[in-house]
């Protein structure tokens, strides 16, 4: 090799090097005032310096492990699963193709990634306006919108839809209303407050509104598997059962709800129905008989939803369906055998936001010591997921009405 050459190459592979080092150092920097970014703007700031940190270094290990982190603070792993669920997908298509006109003005509220916001502007809306809390996401949201070419055709307003004002955010009132803030059990995203306030301030008197209505729908289920999933017996030779008492109720993951092979024993009955065209914000409560029509062993409440999108579109996470949702069982706290003609009566509760539902199992009381009023329940309250973060939490409590008959009923939480 001549040595000239050589001399240059040298040289340039210590300044490659020496471009590296300076790179590093920068990335370094940018990923110390990151960390030092509040979060108070959802993360903008530090999604910027981060990104721009590995710009300059592209296997900087602090800044991917940083990035990821931010995203999975501001950025609900559900959004995923969600867009990947055809069912859903080509549910909300269709509701929407039959319920927006051209000309229309819609509201879409929870924007995630903007597809049912675009599923609009393709139905013929005149402009749609849709509204995404989290920053990132709404960020996120209008590069997709944009990418699609339809950015002149869409708002997107990275505010809660109960900080929006007609006039300010929107030009006028909404034709349509879309929304897909339900959660597994319908009512944690505050769906009812929410399109409550979109439907009776944000919308014109004869808005449409997609979904239209929901229920929740209880039956009795079977399934060995889900029970040995959330209380298994030993492990090792060890009895576990003094832990069964924490899991009371059960929620079930798509993969999970493939796996255990829920049966059911009897047909589904209404707990409650929601009007979303007019949402009341108002308590409810409800006492029912789940009917055994097959022999088994009941393991467990399931509880679900049924959203009318549309007239004759529907959207469920029953036991027939598919998809991204998740499910609940309230379980048992002992397996009860079932017969055809069998049931098990249930109390069920909301305050418009979460859902508690107790199992009353009644024995006849002959002791003339216990002729005195005794009455308990099992009790699951089932957790919220608030506006598009989900929170999963679970609380139990007693409930001792006041004139409660003469007998005794099963406690356990």
């Amino acid at each position: 090799m001549p040595k000239d050459f050589a001399l240059t190459f040298h040289d340039d592979d210590h300044l490659h090097q020496e471009r590296e080092h300076q790179q590093a150092q920068d990335a370094d920097r940018l990923v110390q005032l990151a960390k030092l970014e509040p979060l108070s703007d959802g993360g903008l700031r530090t999604s910027k310096l981060l990104l721009e940190a590995l710009s300059k270094a592209p296997h900087h290990h602090e800044a991917k492990v940083l990035l990821d982190r931010l995203y999975q603070l501001f950025v609900p792993r559900w959004h995923f699963p969600m867009l990947a669920d055809r069912v859903r997908n080509r549910a909300y298509a269709a509701a929407i193709a039959a319920k927006v006109r051209p000309g229309d003005v819609v509201l879409d509220i929870g924007c995630g990634a903007g597809l049912t916001a675009m599923l609009a502007a393709r139905a013929g809306a005149e402009h749609v306006y849709t509204c995404e809390q989290h920053p990132l996401i709404a960020q996120a949201a209008a590069r997709v919108i944009e990418e699609n070419g339809l950015a002149d055709r869409i708002t997107v307003i990275p505010k809660l839809s109960r900080n929006l004002i007609v006039g300010v955010d929107l030009p006028e009132p909404a034709d349509v209303v879309i929304s897909e803030i339900v959660d597994t059990m319908l009512l944690g995203e505050g769906a009812l407050a929410t399109l409550k306030h979109a439907m009776e301030t944000l919308a014109k008197p004869d808005a449409r509104a997609i979904p239209e209505r929901g229920r929740l729908m209880a039956r009795l289920v079977e399934s060995d598997k889900l029970l040995n999933l959330w209380r298994p017996q030993e492990a090792e030779g060890f009895d576990l059962s003094a832990f069964h008492h924490f899991a009371t109720v059960a929620r079930i993951t798509p993969n999970d709800f493939a796996a255990c092979g829920l049966r059911s024993l009897g047909p589904a009955k209404d707990l409650f129905g929601f009007d979303f065209t007019s949402p009341e914000i108002l308590a409810g409560r409800t006492t029912e008989q789940l009917d055994c029509s097959d022999a088994g062993t009941m393991h467990a409440v399931f509880v679900y939803f049924e959203l009318d999108l549309a007239p004759g579109i529907q959207v469920t996470n029953g036991l027939q369906s598919d998809g991204h949702w998740g499910r609940t069982a309230f379980l048992l706290n002992q397996p009860r055998s079932a017969e055809p003609g069998g049931t098990l009566t249930i109390t069920a509760h909301h305050d418009t936001s979460e859902l508690s539902v107790s199992v009353h199992a009644a024995v006849d009381c002959t002791d003339d010591a216990h002729q005195r009023a005794i009455l308990m329940e099992q009790v699951w309250v089932l957790g919220t997921r608030c506006d598009d973060t989900f929170l999963p939490s679970s609380t139990s409590h007693y409930a001792k009405p006041g004139n409660a008959p003469a007998k005794v009923v099963e406690f356990q939480i």
